[in-house]
């Protein structure tokens, strides 16, 4: 028995131990983040830009040092934001000190749109006649959709690049969900509502891949066009080697291809970068990145700071009724994101509203609440939306009250569609499980819906005029929006997704551009001749923030560690258990390759 006690208690000691040592290294983590977070970069003469998008690329960066903290292990996982990226671009184009920017990148965890915003920025750039130089060991294919626009591109002796054209990978759970004995009702209109297949059939239909084959093409000639105009070559040519390889195992190929302009080692690449830039050999190049080009401080202009302001509201997520906030990782708020909007509305200062979409849609009635709140705005002040990688279904839902809508050409949009979801697992807890349920009720429909038993033909047909109600709303509100007959909305509807560049042509959006474009817009809308650029919603604070995420954020590590890149199927049936109501959403899991 003393043993016993004795063990126990150098235990229970020890773990006190672990957990205050713990504590002391989080402790000075934190401090360490927040010191280096507030310090200010000097720029040394000849400085280069270093980008390397070795992180998730996101809409919007973040002042809170806490950001890209993994909390269970203490490392640090990268966010890179679109909008910090495209400012210190812009930045290192105006900065003396700044010669030029070294892409150093191998691989890009984003969407095509969003390459397409980076790869504009650096476009602009070059208009400074500063250089642009890429290298790396391997190129993925979006990494060389960016490193195209350089004035050369090197890549290692033995490197390869990826460019095998563009696929879409969705996976089917029918026959997983049959095992477990789950029946998922599906109530929908149209036919291109996508988003139900994965849950009854094991296969693609024939609607969902013509529509696929449709945006993921528009994507694809959009990327090679802009790649054949910088590497002075045709898109027959492009599509040629795409078919030929998966990728090019000798790097000499490259080269004939006129893909790359040299194969060298990065010190060669460095020392050639020495010369462009002016710095003696022997010396090193002072190479600044995104973050603390950041914190190099802004040019003071003699104008002051401009009193009139445009309000860029972001939108990044599924669109749920309520979260956090309306800018939290669970996605979009429809209550948070509705009040931020009135807000803006409301405000004498802010001149003109951008809302930036994000999000693959969500619940409808949700979708409903920010679309008001949208067209009040409209009708007082000039309101714009900008599109990001996705604003289908739900996601153009709010869009389209909007005066102006922008979107980059391989946005994915449109999507006017609605469904609803309704598991039956009797089979899972009755017959598998052998769990009964009994059910008393006062009214025929008082269990309605119900997870213990499939619909009744009343029950269905109750669900379906909820959502042929919910469609009717959906497509009278884009055909007033854009000005349309409610026929030619339904016709383009049904579902159907579209790019930036497809939806333009079929008058569901005005312009193909990026969030400045946007901004450039609502300011020739209200007539300003200086503004501010006002980043809403408003910053929590990060101690508060760091907090409230905390067992989120301990879940998804570990469920990512354990499941590898398998957590999204994960994420797929959670968001789907989690979901209620009428839904407007694309498909979940949707990848472009």
């Amino acid at each position: 028995m003393k043993s016993f006690l004795k063990y126990t208690l150098a235990t229970m000691v020890g773990f006190i131990l672990v957990i205050f040592l713990w504590f002391l290294i989080a402790l000075g983590m934190v401090s360490a983040i927040v010191a280096s977070s507030d310090k200010e970069t000097v720029l040394k003469d000849n400085s280069v830009l270093e980008i390397k998008l070795d992180g998730e690329v996101v809409d919007r960066s973040t002042d809170n040092p806490f950001e890209n903290l993994d909390i269970p292990l203490l490392s640090s996982t990268k966010k890179i934001g679109i909008d910090l990226l495209k400012e210190s671009i812009t930045k290192a184009k105006n900065e003396d000190k700044v010669k030029g920017i070294y892409l150093r990148i191998d691989d890009v965890s984003a969407g095509y749109a969003d390459c397409e915003e980076i790869r504009s920025a650096l476009v602009d750039f070059k208009s400074s006649g500063k250089f642009i130089y890429a290298y790396s060991e391997t190129y993925s294919q979006k990494a060389y959709y960016l490193a195209s626009v350089a004035d050369k591109i090197f890549i290692n002796p033995e490197g390869s690049l990826m460019f095998t054209g563009i696929s879409s990978s969705t996976p089917y759970f029918s026959k997983a969900l049959d095992k477990l004995g789950v029946e998922v009702q599906v109530i929908r209109h149209g036919k291109f509502k996508a988003a139900v297949e994965p849950y009854i059939l094991d296969k693609m239909s024939p609607e969902n891949k013509e529509q696929i084959e449709t945006y993921i093409g528009s994507i694809w000639n959009n990327v090679l066009g802009e790649i054949a105009t910088s590497r002075n070559t045709t898109v027959s040519a492009l599509n040629s080697i795409a078919d030929e390889n998966m990728y090019f195992r000798h790097a000499r190929k490259l080269i004939s291809n006129n893909l790359v302009d040299s194969l060298v080692y990065e010190d060669q690449v460095l020392d050639f970068l020495k010369s462009k830039a002016g710095i003696e050999s022997k010396k090193d190049i002072p190479f600044v990145t995104v973050s603390e080009l950041k914190n190099v401080p802004a040019k003071r202009e003699s104008k002051g700071l401009a009193k009139n302001k445009i309000a860029v509201i972001y939108a990044a997520g599924e669109i749920a009724m309520e979260s956090s906030s309306s800018m939290s990782e669970e996605g979009i708020s429809g209550l948070a994101l509705s009040k931020e909007i009135r807000e803006a509305r409301q405000d004498s200062s802010i001149k003109a509203i951008v809302l930036r979409v994000n999000s693959p849609g969500g619940s409808a009635l949700a979708s409903e609440l920010i679309w008001r709140e949208v067209k009040l705005a409209a009708e007082q002040k000039p309101t714009v939306v900008s599109m990001g990688n996705l604003a289908a279904s739900g996601g153009y839902y709010i869009a389209c009250a909007a005066d102006s809508i922008v979107a980059n050409p391989t946005t994915l949009t449109g999507s006017i569609g609605v469904f609803g979801l309704i598991p039956n697992a009797n089979e899972l807890i009755d017959g598998k499980l052998g769990i009964k349920n009994e059910v008393v009720k006062t009214n025929k429909l008082s269990d309605m819906p119900s997870l213990t038993r499939a619909l009744t033909d009343e029950e269905e047909q109750i669900m379906q005029e909820m959502v042929e109600n919910v469609y009717s709303t959906f497509v009278s509100h884009v055909a007033e929006g854009r000005n349309m007959t409610y026929e030619q909305v339904d016709a383009i509807g049904q579902g159907r997704v579209w790019t930036g560049e497809n939806a333009l042509k079929l008058g569901l959006v005005d312009k193909l551009g990026d969030l400045d474009d946007a901004i450039a817009i609502a300011k020739n809308m209200a007539k300003l001749d200086t503004y501010r650029v006002v980043k809403l919603p408003k910053e929590t604070d990060p101690i508060e923030e760091l907090m409230k995420g905390f067992s989120t954020k301990m879940k998804m590590s570990i469920l990512e560690k354990e499941l590898g890149s398998a957590v999204k199927y994960y994420k797929s049936l959670e968001s789907i258990k989690n979901s209620s109501g009428i839904l407007a959403r694309i498909p979940h899991g949707l990848e472009l390759e």
